[in-house]
């Protein structure tokens, strides 16, 4: 189990065919090795369509903080989605 004081991550990915996908983690490196791996680890979504590269992140305080997040980008339009994106690029 994490630490309380470990912080999370809230990423957006670019999938194939152009969808996205938001997610949370503690290591993003990790997580992305998941979803792109052949098997059960990476979310059902990504399996249909795997990822082609990631968008943006973003850290938060904790796990409460990065599921809030992830429910708010999740209700924003595609348009919203990609300014959110802009705004916490990867570097």
């Amino acid at each position: 189990m994490p630490d309380p004081q470990t912080p999370y991550y809230v990423y957006l990915l670019e999938c194939r065919g152009g969808r996205l996908y938001a997610g949370i983690t503690t290591d993003v490196t990790r997580r992305l090795r998941e979803h792109g791996a052949a098997g059960r680890r990476g979310a059902r979504f990504t399996r249909a369509h795997p990822p082609a590269r990631l968008l943006a992140t973003q850290a938060v305080a904790g796990r409460s903080e990065a599921l809030k997040l992830e429910a708010e980008l999740k209700r924003l339009s595609r348009s919203a989605k990609l300014q959110w994106a802009a705004n916490h690029a990867v570097a």
